[in-house]
């Protein structure tokens, strides 16, 4: 599978676009505007741009990198049978307040896939910074690979995500079903830090479901390391 598509046209979305490509992946990005919008855009990154049918109808890997809060304008039919990385994270301030999350019901990836019930969602790429994305990877050296956490309830599409994973240059942590997926979620120890795959692994054990590090505390805790 060397060809990706891409739903969300911001900054993770550009960067993750760029290392695709550095990889040998063929990408075409979209947005929920036409896509003549993302003509300059196209133009930087040297990627094909479509509209999100386009985009889903050129590969089998697709990765969502929009507000949360969209996550139920995403077409259900046309993604059936799709691998679908969900990047995304829930921001209440932006998404507005949705009590299944904030009760620790159901997890963001949980939610995704029970839109998508026909898709293969994987949670990913949603705990990095974008300005990260391309600094971080290692595609030409395997040795202290910075981790990045994945979740899924599919182990064979799992396998396809960590291949990808390793072609473009991290290691990963496998924290199991979507139902975990809640350990690197928005705010919790393991969001947006770089660490290698015992790091995370340490931190992600110790992670509990209530505690929450200050909010935007990553930011910071980011540019210290």
């Amino acid at each position: 599978m060397k060809k990706i598509g891409i739903i969300g046209a911001g900054f993770v979305s550009q960067a993750c676009a760029t290392l695709f490509m550095q990889a040998g992946y063929q990408v075409m990005l979209s947005n929920s505007r036409d896509k003549s919008t993302l003509f300059s855009v196209a133009t930087r990154l040297n990627c094909q741009i479509g509209s999100q049918e386009e985009a889903i109808k050129f590969a089998d890997i697709i990765l969502v990198a929009i507000p949360f809060i969209n996550y139920t304008h995403l077409p259900t039919e046309l993604l059936r049978g799709k691998i679908v990385l969900d990047a995304t994270n829930y921001y209440p301030e932006r998404d507005g307040y949705l009590e299944p999350l904030d009760k620790y019901e159901i997890t963001t990836s949980e939610l995704m896939a029970k839109h998508l019930n026909k898709s293969k969602v994987v949670k990913v790429f949603n705990a990095i910074l974008a300005k990260d994305v391309v600094k971080d990877a290692k595609p030409n050296d395997q040795s202290d690979r910075r981790a990045i956490p994945i979740a899924g309830n599919d182990l064979a599409t799992k396998q396809t995500v960590i291949n990808l994973l390793e072609n473009i240059g991290y290691d990963y942590v496998d924290v199991g079903a979507l139902s975990n997926s809640w350990r690197f979620e928005r705010a919790k120890p393991a969001y947006c830090i770089p660490l290698n795959r015992q790091q995370l692994n340490d931190v992600i054990a110790q992670t509990t479901r209530e505690f929450e590090v200050p909010h935007n505390s990553w930011q910071t805790n980011n540019q210290q390391r």
